[in-house]
């Protein structure tokens, strides 16, 4: 494969870690340096390691994960999309209890970079990800040279990543609570696709 096809490949695969940012860039209060920094290298680095592993596990291993790696990345976008909903309906439901300025302030200082806690990153690397273990088997039959395609991979999605956390962010402000919301419904949706293309196939 040349430069550009892997390129082009590379595009198409980061678009579902593109969604995923835009979600999570719905639902921050403030993007700091580290969660720019949290959803390149998570994102970034998810996608160009799954590759790498399924170049490495051959085609046996690869048939069996295809069988279930649509419902394990549907799970997990279904339940953090969910607790992303939840946690907005609470919060609107809280802000609408509080009586005064000072109760609202302290009902709202929630660590900034909470979003990108250790297991919401994993878990979200890991659904949107998964799938680039078919990418990695491909690279193997077509004897492409496996490291310097994972990077150019990985780059790209760690870019397309911060695009669209910055993307999210800049809507989410003018909508809040409802924007969290939207952001839930967008990694379910993205799990409901993965669901579906793979079950139609």
């Amino acid at each position: 494969m040349s430069f550009w096809e892997i390129l082009l490949l590379a595009v198409g695969v980061s678009m579902d870690a593109f969604a995923v940012s835009v979600g999570k860039g719905l639902s921050v209060q403030k993007i700091s340096w580290r969660g720019v920094l949290s959803v390149a290298l998570w994102f970034g680095g998810f996608q160009a390691l799954m590759p790498v592993i399924g170049y490495y596990l051959g085609v046996s291993f690869a048939d069996l994960v295809e069988k279930i790696d649509h419902w394990i990345a549907f799970a997990l976008l279904a339940f953090i999309g969910g607790n992303m909903i939840r946690e907005a309906l609470q919060s609107s439901r809280d802000e609408a209890a509080e009586a005064t300025d000072a109760a609202r302030q302290r009902g709202s200082e929630k660590p900034a970079d909470r979003p990108f806690a250790f297991r919401t990153m994993l878990l979200l690397a890991v659904a949107t990800s998964i799938d680039a273990l078919a990418v990695g088997v491909s690279f193997a039959f077509l004897r492409t040279p496996i490291w310097s395609s994972v990077a150019i991979i990985g780059v790209t999605t760690g870019l397309f990543s911060v695009a669209g956390l910055l993307l999210g962010k800049k809507v989410g402000d003018r909508f809040h609570n409802g924007a969290e919301i939207l952001g839930g419904i967008i990694l379910i949706a993205i799990g409901l696709k993965i669901l579906i293309e793979h079950l139609s196939v």
